[in-house]
């Protein structure tokens, strides 16, 4: 199977959500080779732990979305040589001039089929577009069967669970309805982009990842958006 997995740049950070912890890294990095043993493995990660665009005070919002871009530069390609300090061949690509490797569709579609993880970093090089929807076209262009969203929870709930204890989780929903109840598990143009063109969406605990054959195998344990 050839999958995308979505990485909020907050999870690299550790506990505190801010940097780069080493730890963390180390973490994801073991998660992710395990993965691509078995799968054709794509990810496109936040920024969030270095600059969110769009919360960001004091700055033009074109400009700090351009930096939120460059932050997941620097979040791709230190994931990138955390998986190859393990002997796993990973590649970062960026949408935006940088030191990484720039983003090519057909080149990306190479190493996925050689067994490289590829790492996309830029977000969509345009301001004003979530990494979200990043993750979303990047999965298109690269015709992976599945997007994987790795979040604080275990899928979709009806509601904050966090703060509502009684919060339904759905095992499955069509993307119309998550759209129409503003479930607000990705952003309105990744899921319309998603739903479009018929590319199913997993969202699943962070925590799950090691066991994510499991978790797809398993509604109980994640949310599919159809």
């Amino acid at each position: 199977m050839r999958l995308l997995l979505k990485l909020s740049g907050e999870v690299l950070g550790g506990r505190a959500g801010l940097g780069l912890d080493p730890e963390a890294l180390s973490h994801f990095a073991d998660t992710i080779a395990a993965l691509a043993q078995k799968h054709e493995v794509a990810i496109v990660t936040g920024g969030g732990n270095i600059m969110r665009g769009k919360t960001a005070s004091g700055l033009d919002r074109a400009k700090a979305d351009q930096i939120g871009m460059m932050a997941t530069v620097v979040n791709c390609m230190t994931l990138a040589e955390y998986l190859v300090a393990r002997k796993c061949n990973a590649t970062a690509m960026s949408s935006v001039a940088s030191l990484a490797r720039p983003y090519d569709i057909t080149a990306a579609r190479q190493l996925l089929a050689n067994r490289h993880v590829v790492l996309v970093a830029g977000g969509t090089s345009n301001p004003y577009f979530t990494t979200d929807s990043a993750a979303a076209l990047r999965a298109l262009e690269l015709r992976c069967d599945l997007l994987v969203k790795a979040t604080k929870v275990d899928g979709i709930y009806d509601a904050d669970p966090a703060k509502h204890p009684d919060a339904k989780r759905f095992d499955r929903i069509r993307y119309d309805d998550a759209i129409a109840r503003n479930l607000g598990v990705m952003d309105l143009t990744a899921m319309v982009l998603c739903r479009d063109n018929k590319l199913s969406l997993r969202v699943c605990s962070v925590a799950d990842l090691p066991q994510l054959d499991a978790v797809i195998e398993d509604d109980s344990r994640s949310t599919l958006v159809y």
